[in-house]
């Protein structure tokens, strides 16, 4: 069936892409290892998910193409153009039954009331959604091939160089923003300890702190929280390909029936970058704490007077003095008002 899709920000989409759910008529098991390989240096296998998200029903469109290169020894993969590629033109269509969401996850689990409980004591409340799409995760990775998932696992990074992946030397090393940044992820990791009161997970994945910590990474550094108000956290598959950029090329929506687009938002030129927003671009230190990378597009970072000695807190966050208002722009050297006030 054919959906007219509009975009939040109004933009129509084009019946470009055909929805079709394919579970029913699965392919037969690609030609994979028995289990994933987690640690740092295992090799991420491509193509087998390129193969698996087309015979699930992922559409792209002519000139859309995954692109790998080396950075440190490790492989990134991010979305390219191959052609030229108008406005307003739909270059990817994930159908709902590919994406893993947290919604999802809490109707087949129901709720895991011991551990909610201790994630709530320890503060965490708001990290509820993530917490279940990361047993999501484990439980997938205990079905192994059985999963409907594996080939897409098995294509993920291994290596991470996040705030939640530093050591306390790390952040002896880094500002103090970032410091506070990268602390809280790394409590956020720490608190999922809880996985361990989730009664059908196997006392072997339950005991593999390597194990949930890099599914705890994969949720935090490939999930984001629907467009669409449903208030459900997702990591769709393919889509999730895209890097991140100041100025952006696509967007991602979703229709009524839970199916992914991402969309054009501008002409694009050939040989071009495909990339999403990940957070606001004028605090690279988050984005550097959650991700792991430094975006150095980003216009402006916050910065404060060394007179300053102390740290922005509630009230001053009411007056207009936090850290998205108080910023260094780059480019000219100049600084907001907020931190002249």
């Amino acid at each position: 069936m054919k959906h007219l899709f509009t975009i939040s920000a109004g933009i129509a989409f084009s019946e470009a892409f055909i929805s079709t759910s394919t579970l029913a008529s699965r392919p037969p098991k690609l030609a994979l290892y028995a289990s994933i390989n987690i640690v740092e240096d295992a090799q991420r296998d491509i193509a087998p998910m390129e193969e698996w998200a087309s015979y699930g029903g992922v559409q792209k469109v002519d000139g859309f193409q995954l692109s790998g290169e080396d950075l440190d020894g490790y492989l990134d993969v991010s979305a390219m153009t191959t052609q030229e590629i108008p406005a307003n033109t739909p270059v990817l269509y994930i159908p709902n039954e590919m994406i893993l969401s947290s919604n999802k996850a809490m109707e087949e689990f129901g709720r895991l009331e011991d551990a909610e409980e201790l994630i709530v004591a320890n503060g965490f409340e708001n990290e509820l959604r993530q917490y279940y799409l990361m047993i999501k995760i484990l439980l997938e990775m205990e079905r192994g091939q059985d999963s409907q998932w594996f080939p897409y696992l098995n294509s993920l990074p291994r290596y991470f160089s996040n705030g939640a992946s530093m050591t306390k030397f790390c952040y002896r090393c880094i500002p103090p923003l970032l410091t506070s940044l990268c602390q809280k992820e790394r409590a956020k990791l720490n608190n999922h300890l809880s996985v361990k009161r989730v009664h059908f997970l196997s006392e072997e994945t339950k005991g593999d702190d390597e194990l949930w910590k890099w599914a705890f990474q994969v949720v935090y550094t490939r999930g984001f929280e629907a467009t669409d108000g449903s208030g459900d956290f997702r990591i769709v598959p393919m889509a999730d390909m895209l890097n991140h950029g100041t100025e952006t090329e696509v967007e991602l929506a979703y229709d009524e029936y839970g199916n992914c687009y991402a969309q054009t938002t501008k002409d694009v030129a050939a040989n071009s970058p495909l990339r999403m927003s990940y957070g606001d671009p004028t605090n690279p230190s988050f984005l550097l704490a959650r991700y792991g990378f430094l975006d150095e597009s980003s216009p402006a970072t916050f910065c404060t007077p060394k007179v300053i000695r102390t740290r922005l807190n509630e009230g001053m966050g009411n007056l207009g003095y936090d850290y998205s208002s108080m910023l260094f722009y780059k480019d000219t050297g100049d600084v907001s008002e907020e931190v002249w006030d």
